[in-house]
């Protein structure tokens, strides 16, 4: 039984802990209580902690206390969701605990754990019980009185991992929700998982394959070995160069209507020209478009279908090569000393959405940053933070315009440099486009955070999405593939009839009560479908001023915004 940890250990137990979150992320996704597709707490923190484990492996450190700072600052930048964010502050405060320190003993892992409990606690609002926080600060008690009577790691880890798995079962009776669902928080399972993995690297445990984390986020490169053609969606595997038409063009309409056709997107611009990597079904209108922005210059393009099926029958995989380098250097990234734009002005805002029809109304609202992101997507904070970045303004405000976002802009706000950033909890997109209304160039700070704040509570949203798995909730047995009616986030209504839940939606109290109506409806609902889904809202509410905009938005079919 090893007696300390050293930088190069520790650094091994986090990769570990990173394939064994990965590995069960499903299953912890699984435990997720309400059925919509989102950005689920095992993939959250899976990509989160995967962003550590790649730093992790890029070089030696010789002290636990350089190896415990690189895995909290990576953790920091990649963390996505709620609960992504949570296990950064958990590992920012045993970064702390342990900064001086070149290796450290079973009593300073458990000092450690209290720490990063005492970090997460302080940073989140209104902490609830019967959830991670719970979960790990149990654990943490249990590792501060395990190291008293045996101060070996091993013993302290596993020690917490079993007072933790108590308190997991008994979140279930500590959340309503939970309870209602009849399962455990998803966040403390993947904690401790976390912990688990650290610990059999301790052991020598070998550790699992990945099935997630790094898999999960957009590929530069297609895997034809780990495809089949029923798992190709988007079969063109496309790159390409265009020369800039001016050195300022704006690429975030382009990148929001390759998003709408595909997946895997990644642009890699310098000043004159940029360089796209997109799957998609339709390559010849992602060339026809992007020669709005400049002039085409190269393009490859393979068919990853006909590529999976040489791979499966043993033959050779026929592939271009023409473009090697160039898909090289888009692919392989390079690392920039960071670039933070002068302020030009008092006042800028960066807001999160998905959709090219989303982000063209942001844009025509002055926006100065949009991320691409929501639902099935949470940006992480260095995500965020670039788009902060590139604001020339005195004064950053944020809109996360998702519930699941708010806590990874707000670690924007301390990492800021030259600048203020404001993050302002809009949870829906007509939450954000409502406080964009109000915000006045000329107002001062305090009055255009109050107006704007007060703007978000006056917008209701719903939303029409469709359940990703099985689940029996609050009363309503939903069978994956049902239409599912949202109401502030809340389940307003579940059917087989879209065009039965939108007459629903249009009866709603919100609707019937509201003098503005706007319907955005997604990147799946025809333009005929969508004037009938208009129909029905101006029967239902004549005395609405209506408005229907194509929002382009993955994953829901209709938001809806009534005020």
């Amino acid at each position: 039984m090893r007696e300390t940890i050293d930088g190069a250990l520790f650094a091994q137990m986090i990769i570990h802990a990173s394939a064994s979150i990965n590995s069960q992320k499903q299953h912890i996704n699984e435990l997720n209580v309400f059925p919509v597709p989102d950005g689920d707490t095992g993939t959250n923190m899976g990509l989160t902690i995967s962003t550590a484990a790649a730093e992790l492996r890029k070089k030696k450190y010789p002290t636990v206390g350089e190896a415990a700072g690189a895995n909290a600052n990576a953790l920091l930048r990649g963390a996505r969701g709620n609960s992504g964010v949570i296990l950064s502050l958990l590992f920012r405060g045993f970064a702390k605990a342990v900064k001086e320190k070149e290796t450290i003993d079973g009593r300073d892992l458990a000092i450690a754990l209290d720490f990063g409990v005492a970090a997460a606690y302080k940073a989140v609002m209104k902490p609830a019980e019967g959830t991670i926080l719970t979960v790990s600060r149990l654990a943490a008690a249990q590792a501060a009185a395990a190291a008293r009577e045996n101060p070996a790691p091993e013993a302290v880890l596993e020690a917490a991992i079993r007072e933790g798995e108590v308190a997991l079962a008994d979140t279930v009776n500590q959340n309503p929700v939970l309870k209602k669902a009849g399962v455990v928080d998803a966040g403390g399972k993947g904690f401790l998982v976390i912990l688990q993995g650290m610990l059999d690297e301790l052991r020598g445990v070998a550790m699992p394959e990945e099935t997630g984390g790094e898999a999960d986020a957009p590929k530069d490169k297609a895997d034809f070995a780990m495809m089949s053609q029923e798992e190709i969606t988007f079969a063109f595997d496309t790159v390409f160069i265009v020369r800039k038409a001016s050195e300022d063009v704006n690429l975030v309409p382009f990148q929001a209507y390759l998003n709408s056709i595909g997946d895997s997107l990644v642009i890699g611009e310098s000043d004159d020209s940029f360089k796209v990597h997109v799957h998609t079904n339709i390559p010849g209108e992602a060339l026809t478009e992007a020669q709005k922005y400049g002039t085409l210059e190269l393009a490859k393009i393979e068919n990853m279908r006909t590529q999976a099926d040489d791979l499966a029958a043993g033959r050779h995989v026929q592939s271009t090569d023409d473009l090697d380098a160039v898909e090289a250097e888009l692919e392989g990234g390079h690392e920039e000393a960071r670039k933070v734009a002068a302020p030009e002005k008092k006042y800028g805002v960066v807001t999160v959405c998905a959709g090219e029809g989303l982000a063209a109304v942001f844009h025509d609202l002055g926006v100065d940053g949009i991320i691409s992101g929501g639902q099935t997507m949470n940006p992480s904070t260095e995500d965020i933070m670039r788009e902060i970045d590139k604001t020339p303004a005195e004064i950053v405000f944020v809109l996360p315009n998702n519930k699941n976002i708010i806590m990874a802009a707000e670690q924007c706000v301390p990492l800021a440099e030259g600048k203020k950033v404001v993050v302002l909890p809009s949870k829906t997109v007509p939450q954000g486009i409502s406080a964009l209304l109000v915000m006045d160039p000329e107002a001062g700070e305090e009055e255009n955070i109050a107006a704007m704040t007060e703007a978000l509570g006056r917008v209701s949203t719903s939303e029409i999405t469709y359940a990703a798995r099985d689940s029996d909730f609050d009363g309503f047995a939903i069978k994956q593939g049902d239409y599912l009616a949202l109401v502030e986030h809340q389940l307003f209504g579940t059917d087989q009839d879209l065009s039965a839940l939108l007459e629903r939606l249009a009866r709603s109290d919100a609707s019937q009560q509201a003098e503005f109506i706007s319907i955005f409806y997604g990147v799946d609902v025809s333009e005929e479908d969508a004037q009938k889904a208009l129909g029905l809202f101006q029967a239902a509410c004549p005395n609405a001023e209506i408005t229907l905009l194509s929002g382009g938005q993955p994953v829901y079919y209709y938001m809806i915004s009534a005020e």
